[in-house]
């Protein structure tokens, strides 16, 4: 790893004057990430959007840890935080729990909307509950159906598109809209042409800006941003980041959604065993590297998944000295 690296300021102009390179691609790339970046501006936003993903907690205590990370990590003033909801709503009443609390505090507040096995008017119920407590941004899924769960009711909806349209037909623009995206395609996509099809579906819905799944490969988001251009998709695809912290955990999550650690990461971290502070700084070391070559590159902000653990984001935060231009 580069040592001499150094924290990367936010761009405060519309894209940044460099570029990743002088080949033609680069410059479409620079081109269209100028162009998503203007898109988040005429939504209201600003240039880049720094957002922090949270999960509901299962218990009264994990609330209170919940309530303290949200105390540190709202310090630093993100955009928004996520709220994630559970497979086939599993979780509901504990995101909507979490969800009514960060309104309590004005924090502003985008929940997770999964539709998968929901029928419209449970839908339309939510949206509505949401609105009355004024939040204005969803991440609108697909999700998960819960195991034993069977045949879906041919009256629920069953991907992401129909979530995005129905909500356009119901609400009109009252939400600003998130969908998911797949750098490294969706895991149960058949090729990466069907994934960016499917993508595109949700954008044409009515989509505002994307969140992708977390990756370790640069190159990668920005393959996947050529690519959408090219398939005529333009609005904001926005990175996840994943904080290194704990390699078997980071493994069991890469396994199930189909992230990708490169084998040269994968073999530090096996190399360095149950040693977890030297874990905890090479996987610093690599997502520090990693964000600052995204937002070098034009990428309109980073959308943490915190794990409610407020402390590896927060050093990632201070280190590539991040902020939105109205602070």
């Amino acid at each position: 790893m580069d040592q001499r690296r150094r924290a990367i300021p936010l761009p405060t102009v519309p894209y940044p004057k460099h570029l990743r390179g002088a080949t033609h691609a680069n410059q479409s790339r620079a081109a269209t990430l100028a162009d998503s970046n203007t898109a988040m501006n005429t939504q209201g936003t600003d240039l880049a959007t720094f957002s922090f993903e949270l999960f509901p907690p299962k218990t009264t205590e994990g609330m209170d840890k919940l309530k303290l990370a949200v105390e540190q990590l709202n310090a630093v003033r993100p955009r928004y935080f996520s709220c994630t909801y559970g497979a086939g709503g599993s979780t509901r009443e504990r995101t909507f729990e979490t969800v009514a609390w960060l309104r309590q505090q004005a924090i502003d507040t985008a929940p997770h909307l999964a539709c998968i096995g929901s029928d419209k008017d449970e839908v339309r119920n939510i949206a509505r509950h949401y609105l009355e407590q004024g939040i204005s941004r969803v991440v609108a899924l697909r999700g998960d159906l819960p195991s034993g769960m069977g045949r879906l009711d041919s009256n629920t909806f069953r991907h992401a598109n129909e979530l995005v349209s129905f909500l356009r037909q119901e609400f009109g623009d009252q939400f600003h809209i998130e969908v998911a995206a797949y750098p490294e395609i969706h895991p149960q996509a058949a090729s990466a042409k069907i994934d960016l099809v499917n993508f595109k579906r949700k954008v044409d819905a009515g989509a505002n800006a994307a969140i992708t799944q977390y990756f370790y490969n640069a190159d990668a988001y920005f393959r996947f941003v050529d690519d959408c251009a090219d398939a005529g998709i333009d609005l904001p695809i926005v990175p996840g980041i994943m904080p290194i912290t704990n390699y078997t955990q980071l493994a069991r999550f890469s396994d199930a959604c189909g992230a990708e650690i490169p084998r040269w990461i994968r073999k530090r971290l096996e190399g360095f065993g149950e040693d977890k502070d030297s874990i905890r700084a090479f996987g610093h070391e690599v997502v520090i590297a990693l964000c600052q070559d995204l937002l070098e590159g034009g990428a309109p902000g980073l959308h943490f998944y915190t794990m409610n653990q407020p402390g590896p984001t927060l050093r990632l935060w201070e280190e590539l000295a991040l902020s939105h231009a109205d602070q």
